[in-house]
């Protein structure tokens, strides 16, 4: 007992000399909260991997699409009539369907106008002006009879009379349909007005399968603009049938252009398949030239697309064309091309989108996973950026490094959600903050950094990240304040991947491990836990303090140099450096320190040191006096406080 007893009262006065020690400056970190064992919500599915890979038994259900369309350009109208062909893979009987009608957003009367503050509603339709869009639905027909349907705002469901069977049962669809073009329909879709004629940018334009998966079954949030889509896989075969006049793009291949182009036009096309240099298909003069176009009142124009989750398409008379080859890594070549009117030609504008676009998908090619489309469309609208396969809209007056940025951007798209199919009525950040994140490297690697970003002042993008009102990232857009939106998926995500790859794991671990997930997940539908799994393993790293603090949470970051002290009061010892955690997120630590007679040295700690205490003690290999010492010398992580990260010499 009385061992016992000496033995509690030494271990209190170490437990009290140790607490005492770590009490002279005040924290808010727990790393009880960062570092709990307990952070995965699931363990492995037959479905999904505990690894972060589609396990044995995941499924995904097809839907395949074959469209027959046609623009009226003076009503703005597009009548349409579409055909899908969607198979149950799942292991579950189907009583019911539901579809998207995303169109329906444009209705004066629905919930996504409804949501909208008076001041904004503009962005999501013309409701102010009493434009009354959506679609008009004329027929549905479910295989070879009439459907019992409803529709409830922007989705549809069908009752079906016989319940799709599991593990392949297949069911045909038939929708007659249509709506009136939005002037300006919540950034994705709209008509810009040009000197020589309207640009339709169409988009969201016929009735789309909702998702039935593993983690939620049938996905039916409905379309409030923000969000954007969720979608099936399957092939596309569509016409759309617009005056002769016009020049019609979409997603995917063109099937007919000896019926849809001049013979000239023809001629150019095939040359500029063969061309790393923009070859113009049709240039500026030859828009006004009516001998430009082949004669008659209408074209109907063929595209097809395999294996993708959506199609979108644009037609003018007013439209420029260019086109060059890509080069992809297997030795495939694709097409890309941009078409745009006068107002935006020019060396320092849409002159060089082509250049831009072409750049743009051989690089990500080379990067992450090659390109999977036979063309790459960039469309100048009246949209300031969005994006499709195989075709992307953007702002009509964006010049140089603006519309390589935006160009960037779009394309960036192809591999997240295109490629990488993830839910982003949800996960937003999942597309918009993976793909910032890309861009953040092809502003270095475009034409030897033309339009390489200068260094980011991290003290004002801290504050800019963290200020009161932000929120966190793991939120659907549709709930974030609409100021929010531009940080929480685009910004602070793409900037942790690169925090994530520059301070945590380094290049080569994360690009390996980047890659494993894109491997892994292309034309599937993964989650963030997938992500996080994949990552985790693929680099050897357990990483769930980075997921929770960065991405679940809004934890902040602020490290401080807490003392500076010679060991034994004597700089021949070196010193000793007390740095300390001071909020609830934690990072690894670089310490930088100068000595009098300009010596400098870099100390670099994992991010463990953190794992129980919110003080750490470093000691430097010094043997003179020190005139600095710096924690994250070259400014790179988002600390609230940059002021206590130094310390001078008196």
């Amino acid at each position: 007992m009385i061992k016992k007893t000496v033995l509690f009262c030494l271990l209190s006065a170490v437990t009290f000399t140790i607490f005492a020690q770590e009490k002279t400056i005040e924290s808010n970190y727990d790393p009880h909260a960062l570092f709990s064992p307990f952070f995965y919500p699931a363990i492995e599915t037959i479905t999904r991997g505990a690894n972060g890979e589609p396990n044995v038994g995941y499924w995904q259900n097809r839907a395949d699409y074959q469209i027959t369309s046609s623009l009226n350009d003076i009503t703005h109208q597009v009548t349409g009539s579409v055909t899908i062909t969607y198979k149950n893979n799942s292991p579950h009987t189907l009583p019911f369907l539901w579809l998207q009608l995303d169109q329906n957003l444009f209705n004066k009367d629905s919930r996504g106008q409804a949501r909208m503050p008076v001041d904004s509603r503009s962005r999501y339709g013309d409701a102010k002006s009493g434009f009354n869009g959506g679609y008009i639905i004329t027929k549905v027909q479910l295989n070879d009879g009439m459907a019992n349907y409803i529709i409830t705002d922007s989705r549809m469901q069908i009752r079906l009379p016989k319940p799709m069977n599991a593990g392949g049962d297949v069911v045909k669809i038939k929708i007659d349909y249509s709506f009136i073009i939005p002037e300006y329909g919540a950034d994705r879709c709209g008509i810009l007005n040009t000197k020589n004629g309207e640009i339709f940018a169409v988009a969201q334009w016929y009735p789309r399968m909702c998702v039935f998966d593993d983690v939620q079954g049938w996905n039916t949030l409905p379309y409030l603009g923000p969000s954007e889509f969720y979608l099936e896989y399957g092939d596309f075969d569509i016409t759309i049938t617009a005056p002769a006049s016009h020049i019609v793009v979409a997603s995917g291949e063109l099937q007919n252009p000896a019926e849809v182009l001049t013979a000239t036009q023809n001629s150019r096309l095939a040359s500029a398949k063969k061309s790393d240099k923009t070859v113009a298909i049709r240039s500026e003069a030859e828009v006004t030239d009516p001998s430009s176009r082949p004669k008659g009142t209408t074209l109907t124009w063929h595209y097809k697309i395999t294996n993708a989750r959506d199609i979108s398409w644009a037609s003018s008379k007013a439209f420029i064309w260019d086109a060059a080859k890509i080069n992809l890594p297997s030795g495939k070549t694709s097409l890309a091309m941009s078409v745009y009117p006068a107002e935006s030609n020019g060396v320092k504008a849409w002159g060089r989108a082509t250049e831009y676009t072409k750049k743009s998908i051989e690089n990500y090619s080379k990067r992450w996973f090659e390109f999977p489309y036979p063309a790459a469309t960039n469309v100048a609208s009246n949209v300031g950026g969005m994006e499709y396969p195989g075709i992307v809209f953007c702002g009509w007056k964006a010049t140089e490094d603006q519309l390589f940025g935006v160009t960037d951007h779009e394309f960036g798209h192809t591999w997240f959600p295109m490629i990488v199919g993830s839910n982003e009525r949800k996960y937003g950040w999942m597309d918009e903050g993976f793909n910032t994140f890309m861009n953040s490297l092809a502003d270095d690697d475009f034409n030897n950094g033309e339009y390489k970003q200068d260094p980011r002042n991290m003290e004002s993008m801290a504050e800019y990240m963290f200020n009161p009102n932000s929120e966190a990232i793991l939120n659907t857009p549709d709930a974030m304040k609409e100021a929010n939106i531009g940080i929480a998926l685009y910004f602070k995500p793409g900037y942790g991947l690169e925090l994530l790859r520059n301070e945590i794991l380094g290049a080569d671990r994360f690009d390996y491990a980047f890659k494993t997930y894109i491997q892994r997940w292309a034309y599937k539908h993964p989650t963030p836990w997938d992500f996080f799994r994949t990552m985790d393993n693929a680099a050897g790293e357990d990483l769930s303090w980075f997921w929770k603090g960065w991405f679940i949470e809004n934890y902040k970051l602020d490290q401080a140099i807490e003392s500076v002290k010679y060991e034994k009061d004597s700089e021949l010892n070196g010193a000793i450096v007390t740095i300390a955690n001071l909020d609830q997120l934690a990072m690894p630590v670089t310490l930088g320190y100068e000595t009098v007679s300009g010596k400098k040295g870099v100390i670099k700690l994992p991010v463990e040191i953190w794992n129980n205490t919110y003080l750490f003690k470093v000691k430097l290999p010094t043997t003179e006096k020190l005139a600095s010492v710096t924690i994250d010398p070259n400014k790179v992580l988002p600390d609230m406080k940059i002021s206590n990260n130094s310390w001078k010499a008196n």
